[in-house]
């Protein structure tokens, strides 16, 4: 839940309804975020980083998103 939470707070921030958002449960490496066939962003959380780090880059990479 720290994660989502933190993921949140970016996204939030970002002025990101959180009903466009997707977030899997388990996290995966490399983390990722794509644009899903839906217009929603998914958000894969990287599982080699600690979470206060790669969250530090997820405006990065949400703005990389294809369109």
């Amino acid at each position: 839940m720290k994660e989502i939470d933190a993921i949140f707070v970016v996204t939030d921030g970002l002025g990101i309804h959180r009903e466009m958002l997707v977030i899997p449960l388990g996290p995966a490496t490399p983390g990722r975020v794509r644009r899903l066939p839906s217009g929603k962003l998914e958000i894969t959380v990287d599982a080699a980083r600690p979470i206060e780090d790669w969250v530090k880059d997820l405006p990065t990479l949400i703005a990389a998103a294809p369109k």
